[in-house]
């Protein structure tokens, strides 16, 4: 199990990760923490540096939306989560994020995963999108291995031959690494499938099958979004999976973690 601030990776209770995939401006991400507030999510995601297949997509705001995130972060009183690109970003990120994530790109990323294996804040690791078991193990060892025990694993879907969807989400890795690692597991349906339609029916499959967490994507204007807005839910979407998570998640005896 992983402590971070109040919430317990691991445990009975079930922690959500929700937000925009990209913080876009103050205005937009500040209107879409309102929202995740009145929900009581425990954890605020929202992308800064986005590492892109075509060099000419949105990128992220990087350093603007550093004070963007602290703001928004400290007036709803949500824990900020975002990604980590390089290692040189560790430090300054250190005093906005409560969680560094590694994106499924730099999962062989060793150097990075070293390096955030020195400091005190926990890590949310994605699976890359090619990897086996076994290799997803050894890159959380690369963290777990010099120090910091405090690392979340996360499926984030494979590529296969499936042209239907963006990835294949892989549910067998979640009992899996349930049954041989004493690391918890979340799962992240919006990357898993890129279709917005088919995050929650992926999201209750992943609680059904133990999920320790979900990694959800929120925008209430997916259709305006910069970046993958075909995977994000509207807020209402997003309150109706959390609704039936919650009664899934009660009939295995377990239940949705909020925010006090």
């Amino acid at each position: 199990m992983v402590e971070i601030l109040e919430a317990l990776f691991g445990g009975d209770q079930v922690p959500v990760i929700a937000g925009p995939c990209s913080i876009e401006s103050e205005e937009q991400f500040s209107r879409i923490a309102s929202q995740l507030h009145e929900l009581k999510v425990p954890f605020l995601r929202g992308g800064l540096y986005k590492l892109r297949s075509q060099k000419d997509s949105f990128q992220g705001l990087g350093e603007e939306g550093y004070s963007i995130a602290k703001r928004v972060s400290e007036k709803f009183k949500t824990p900020f989560v975002t990604e980590v690109t390089d290692p040189r970003q560790i430090e300054a990120l250190s005093e906005i994020t409560s969680i560094y994530q590694v994106g499924t790109r730099n999962m062989y990323n060793y150097d990075l995963l070293k390096e955030l294996g020195q400091q005190d804040k926990p890590v949310l690791l994605k699976r890359a999108f090619s990897a086996t078991y076994s290799e997803f193990l050894n890159a959380a060892e690369y963290i777990t291995g010099v120090g910091n025990s405090r690392v979340l694993l996360c499926e984030r879907g494979i590529r296969t031959f499936v042209k239907e969807t963006r990835n294949t989400f892989d549910i067998n890795i979640i009992p899996y690494l349930k049954q041989r690692s004493h690391l918890p597991i979340l799962a992240d349906p919006s990357h898993g499938t890129g279709v917005s339609s088919l995050v929650a029916p992926i999201a209750l499959a992943a609680l059904a099958a133990g999920a320790d967490g979900l990694l959800i994507e929120v925008h209430d204007e997916p259709q305006n979004a910069l970046s993958d807005g075909q995977q994000a839910l509207t807020p209402e979407e997003f309150k109706k999976l959390m609704k039936t998570g919650g009664e899934i998640l009660n009939a295995i005896g377990r239940s949705l973690y909020e925010r006090s």
